[in-house]
């Protein structure tokens, strides 16, 4: 089968033996792939793939079973699927975990599902698992018309929370608030922290992809019994003079997370979790990917670029035309 190889930096095809899937596994025929920034940094040499697992890029995919592991009997074969793997999904085949595999709905096409699994698992983790949002609680979730971050809105909406986020450009703006943001900030004319301060604004959950000096930022506007949930650290990996006098007055928790390390078991209830709170609503268009761009398999770098630039509102997903 044809994969994109990454070499010295340089993304090219290559040929490899198709993969076999293992008992608790299924063989997928690969229709969309999406995009992510640890794409990117995998590529520059900065976010490894976990141990034994492929050194092929990609997390998510949507597709069809092709074949059935010896255990797996909850899926058959020509089923249209989306779903989170730890690596691989940059090729015409890839193998997943049955139980990380979601039924694709029917409104849905394949490069709508390659936008779910990844964004959508990573930002209900935050919100659910992590954050614990309530009805009517606020959330402030930086770099918004990201993939995770169009996501997030719309799942805290969904929970009938109050959603603030930042943004770079008026476009994107106009974007979250489409998707239901509740206040929009542009953090290049506007500094967030004082504008939240003078609008009175806490916030009992934020999500940070920027790390470095919005972390003091992040205290400064959180609420009693507050988290914060770092992501990523665009900004820089040190967070310089951080407040823990603040902190502690305001009891915030600080937690940082990643999904694509976690266990096997961790996804498995992390994708069934999500399933049974927001299948309905995905089947019925209440909450839908936003895609910025689709584009086939062989523009990957153009996608590539694209979101090192910061150009996306949403998602970028990869087609394969002809599989």
């Amino acid at each position: 089968m044809q994969y994109i190889q990454v070499k010295q930096g340089l993304l090219g095809f290559a040929e490899m033996e198709k993969p076999t899937p293992a008992v608790d596994e299924c063989l997928i025929k690969i229709k969309a792939i999406g995009v992510n920034r640890a794409d990117i940094l995998q590529r520059q040499g900065k976010y490894p793939a976990p141990a034994g697992e492929s050194e092929v890029l990609g997390l998510e995919v949507s597709g069809e079973v092709v074949q059935l592991g010896a255990q797996v009997t909850n899926w058959q074969i020509g089923q249209r699927i989306f779903g989170l793997v730890t690596g691989g999904a940059y090729a015409q085949y890839v193998v997943i975990k049955a139980a990380h595999m979601m039924l694709l709905p029917e409104n849905l096409c394949f490069e709508q599902g390659a936008a779910i699994a990844e964004t959508y698992l990573t930002a209900y983790q935050c919100l659910f698992l992590l954050g614990n949002i309530q009805a009517c609680q606020k959330v402030l979730i930086h770099a918004g018309a990201s993939g995770v971050g169009t996501a997030a809105i719309q799942l805290a909406k969904q929970a009938h929370c109050f959603v603030a986020t930042t943004v770079s450009s008026i476009t994107k703006a106009e974007a979250c608030q489409k998707i239901g943001a509740d206040e929009v900030i542009l953090y290049k004319e506007n500094d967030f922290e004082e504008t939240f301060k003078q609008f009175k604004l806490e916030f009992d959950v934020i999500i940070d992809v920027v790390a470095a000096n919005y972390i003091n930022k992040n205290v400064s506007v959180c609420a009693l019994d507050g988290k914060i949930i770092v992501l990523s650290m665009l900004g820089g990996r040190y967070a310089e003079q951080l407040d823990v006098a603040k902190m502690l007055l305001k009891r915030v928790q600080l937690i940082a997370s990643t999904l694509r390390n976690q266990p096997i078991e961790y996804k498995s209830n992390l994708v069934s979790q999500f399933s049974r709170r927001f299948s309905t609503a995905l089947n019925q268009g209440h909450i839908s990917p936003v895609i910025d761009s689709v584009m086939p398999w062989q523009e990957a770098e153009i996608a590539h670029q694209k979101m090192m630039d910061n150009k996306n509102i949403g998602k970028l997903v990869l087609r394969i035309e002809d599989n």
